[in-house]
């Protein structure tokens, strides 16, 4: 679970910008709100959703990318020397040309609370740092940094392994890759410490970046072949959004049995091509029709694609992050209404983040102030984040209203003619 994330210097956020999923006190409606599992100390209750508002072009589609850096680090097993990491500083302060983009993630695993720092340029990983706060006590795992003299590693004393295990991790890890992975990946089944928070990166926290539904779809498609006992799933839900689906064929003949009882994580679902055909069936009161997986509509592919992530959320022991973007230009405003209300009520511990234009749910008053952000560029083009609760007002106000109002700022500059 997500405590907050921050990032600098990387697109459009100049300096550190921070969105934080910490519940505000003394606000109403706590089903919006669930206490983090942590074992070892108190911690204050964790939002659920995160709605981020703001005019095009104002960050929120980079706020994203950011969340899901460290996701395409570990999808790279190698990277050749000549390519480029996905990292682009802020453009409008020549100062900030040759510096790194920074990433902190604060988050729950297993029980217990990390922070992850990341430092990247174009050419490497120059900053890596992993801690951890058992009883609440700051206790460094590794930190690894590159300067002017070379790459340097400090390893604390609680890291398992002992001496010779880190340096051959150390040596193993190139300057594009991860130490973290490579910890992991070159770890025997006793070494489990580095696997908890690893372990958070790779299925705990789903990232689904723009224009990305379809090929989703597609993958979904491709899961249901490698797991096809879940194809019922995807059937009652999109049943219970109006979707009159009374069956879905994956060709039996053609599924992979062998590979049904193993749960593929999304990445290698999204690495998977999909060629095969399917066949679902629709129902109405004159009878059944079976359509074509191509002769379906582009809404609904759209919610087959979001049904996976939405799925493999809700399958990660309940502590699951999902992080969209432009929710509201691939589903239906009252579908989202209502996919956030089943949310809310799963009873899971599981957090959903996501972008969007549409100011239905601040109308429908299912989040709360502090669930709203905004998203906006100061006069030097740099993204400015902020929750509508850091502006004065009471709880019961129209938040959507207000919005339009320009009391919360967040909305384009549009001049006339």
């Amino acid at each position: 679970m997500l405590i907050e994330f921050s990032v600098s210097n990387y697109r459009s956020f100049r300096d550190k910008q921070t969105l934080s999923m910490a519940a505000a006190p003394r606000l109403s409606k706590t089903r919006n709100t669930f206490k983090p599992s942590s074992c070892a100390e108190k911690l204050p209750d964790l939002l659920k959703v995160a709605a981020i508002y703001g005019p095009n072009a104002s960050g929120k589609s980079s706020l994203v990318r950011a969340i899901g850096i460290v996701g395409r680090l570990l999808a790279a097993t190698s990277n050749p020397s000549d390519e480029p990491l996905a990292v682009s500083p802020f453009r409008f302060d020549r100062a900030l040309k040759d510096a790194p983009s920074v990433f902190e993630y604060n988050f729950i695993q297993g029980g217990l609370r990390y922070r992850f720092v990341l430092g990247l340029t174009e050419q490497r990983i120059v900053k890596e740092q992993l801690v951890s706060y058992p009883r609440g006590k700051e206790t460094l795992l590794y930190d690894r940094q590159f300067d002017a003299n070379g790459e340097h590693y400090v390893f604390g004393k609680t890291l398992e392994g002992g001496k010779e295990v880190h340096h051959a991790w150390r040596r193993l890890t190139s300057p594009k890759l991860l130490f973290l992975s490579q910890a992991v990946v070159n770890s025997n089944e006793e070494l489990t410490q580095l696997r908890v928070p690893f372990s958070w990166f790779q299925t705990g926290l789903l990232v689904v970046e723009q224009n990305s539904m379809m090929e989703l779809s597609t993958a979904s498609i491709r899961f249901l072949r490698m797991v096809s006992s879940h194809t019922k799933d995807l059937r009652e839900f999109l049943k219970a959004l109006d979707i009159p689906v009374s069956a879905i064929d994956l060709n039996p003949d053609d599924v992979d049995t062998a590979q049904n009882d193993i749960e593929p994580t999304l990445k290698e679902i999204l690495a998977a091509v999909q060629k095969n055909k399917v066949t679902l069936t629709h129902f109405s009161v004159l009878g059944e029709a079976e359509f074509d997986f191509s002769e379906e509509s582009c809404g609904t592919k759209n919610l087959i694609g979001f049904w996976l992530p939405w799925f493999m959320m809700n399958q990660t022991g309940g502590s699951g992050v999902l992080c969209v973007d432009e929710l509201n230009s691939s589903l239906h405003p009252d579908i989202v209404a209502d996919l956030i209300g089943k949310h809310l009520d799963s009873g899971l511990d599981t957090q959903l983040i996501f972008t969007t234009h549409d100011t239905h749910l601040m109308n429908e008053k299912i989040l709360r102030r502090d669930q709203f952000w905004i998203t906006e560029r100061d006069v030097n083009g740099a993204t400015c984040l902020f929750s509508i609760h850091d502006f004065e007002g009471r709880e019961s106000e129209d938040v959507e209203k207000r919005y339009f109002e320009g009391c919360y700022r967040g909305l384009p500059l549009i001049r006339q003619a």
